[in-house]
């Protein structure tokens, strides 16, 4: 089965990279105050709305390649545990979300938090679900 939709395998590489880069830019941004995007809240485009920006977007592309990369062996079980892995995320983000919704007025967290929640959950319990069947063939193996 040839599963459509996928990037290929290295692409989870550079998400990870992607990732990790927001960490610097985001340090350096808060280090020069750039970080204040309620100071010129006129502009459209001020330096603040800029960081955040490209923050939100190096985090979400970078989770967005990882999530969504293929497997070195790519077959059935994998594809089940992907969609599994997607429902949970779907459900657990609707769930924060309306959480949120109801007792946080910040709708700037909210946002940040609806982008990238269904993301990491989906990559945390996908990779867990992952581990958890190669152990399984591990010790079935080993019996």
């Amino acid at each position: 089965m040839k599963p459509k939709f996928l990037f290929p395998y290295w692409t989870r590489y550079l998400g990870w990279v992607l990732v990790f880069a927001h960490i610097p830019v985001m340090m350096i941004g808060k280090y020069y105050g750039l970080d204040d995007h309620h100071s010129n809240s006129d502009a459209l485009f001020n330096n603040g709305h800029l960081l955040f920006i490209g923050t939100a977007l190096l985090m979400a592309i970078g989770l967005f390649l990882v999530a969504f990369s293929r497997e070195r062996i790519e077959d059935e079980q994998i594809a089940q545990l992907r969609l599994d892995s997607l429902r949970w995320a779907v459900f657990i983000n609707y769930i924060v979300l309306i959480i949120c919704l109801i007792f946080f007025n910040d709708t700037h967290h909210i946002l940040l938090m609806n982008l990238w929640v269904p993301l990491l959950f989906f990559i945390i319990r996908f990779q867990w679900m992952l581990f958890r069947n190669n152990r399984l063939i591990k010790k079935d193996g080993q019996l």
